[in-house]
């Protein structure tokens, strides 16, 4: 038996017990993919990652990420969370603004943003820009997720979007309507499960630029998620696209895990050409939880 030292934290918060909770390996070396994901479902968090040393020449390290039931190509609060604390452990140096991390879906730029010697926040940069999905979204979206037809929102529809991660985005009328959804578990999986439409990312738009939301992704293991960065990302693609289609930069400002009472703030950027999405950012503050050592045997 191996024994590996790892790290709990809180992301997409500036305060302990709150955002999405993470656990790294930051030296994960020896580790093989069966080990990982008994560690993953053993620590039962949304994800746990891995650090390994990069295969790739352009980036620093390799991330492997785990969710209790599979690995995945790329995920968000585990990418910017992994930098805050690769960051704060003194892997990453505070002359760098930027890390590059390797995951499924390719090289992942995170920004990093420093006060004085320790870092403050982290932000990553999609590698992909949003897909929409051929599936078709049409789907009776009140029983999905146990509402009255009229708390869907009236004229904006369901989308699966994909930045890595697809997730299908069911715009609702108010805050009142997302916080008082419930997913529907055997329509779930009579008409999503194991579809691009398994992960549920539900919405409202408040005010200028304000997103309340939600997230839902049983086949993953996950029941309900805190903060979502990957969704955020792809989040873009819909809010260019059915919201606001004019060129240059926007910033949005997204509200999770308040239902959970784990409030989650996330902080979405990105920039457009007069037809596409060209580049995302997704970020925020986390915080460091626990430091311990795990005792692995061979599997």
């Amino acid at each position: 038996m191996n024994r590996y030292s790892f790290y709990t934290l809180d992301v997409f918060t500036e305060q302990i017990f709150g955002g999405n909770p993470l656990a790294v390996f930051p030296q994960a070396k020896g580790l093989n993919a069966q080990q990982m994901q008994a560690i993953a479902q053993e620590l039962n968090l949304s994800e746990t990652v891995f650090v390994l040393p990069s295969e790739q020449e352009d980036c620093d390290f390799k991330l492997r990420i785990f969710t209790p039931r599979t690995e995945l190509e790329f995920a968000g609060h585990p990418t910017v969370g992994t930098a805050y604390l690769l960051a704060h452990i003194g892997l990453v140096k505070p002359d760098l603004s930027c890390v590059n991390l390797e995951e499924g879906v390719g090289k992942v730029p995170v920004s990093l943003t420093w006060q004085d010697t320790s870092v403050v926040s982290t932000a990553l940069q999609a590698a992909q820009l949003p897909e929409f999905s051929d599936v078709s979204p049409i789907l009776d979206a009140a029983k999905l997720l146990n509402l009255s037809a009229e708390q869907l929102h009236q004229e904006l529809l369901p989308a699966v979007i994909s930045c890595g991660l697809p997730f299908l985005y069911i715009p609702l009328r108010d805050r009142h309507a997302v916080d008082e959804s419930a997913l529907n578990q055997t329509f779930w999986q009579e008409t999503l499960q194991g579809t691009d439409a398994a992960n549920v990312y539900i919405f409202a738009v408040e005010g200028d630029r304000q997103i309340y939301a939600r997230m839902f992704a049983p086949g993953l293991g996950i029941a309900e998620d805190p903060a979502t960065g990957s969704a955020a990302t792809s989040l873009a693609g819909y809010l260019y696209r059915y919201l606001d289609s004019s060129a240059g930069t926007q910033t949005w400002q997204i509200e999770q895990g308040v239902k959970m009472d784990r409030p989650s703030k996330l902080t979405l950027t990105f920039s457009a050409s007069e037809s596409a999405v060209t580049k995302i950012q997704v970020g925020g503050a986390s915080v460091l939880v626990s430091q311990g050592e795990m005792i692995v045997p061979e599997l």
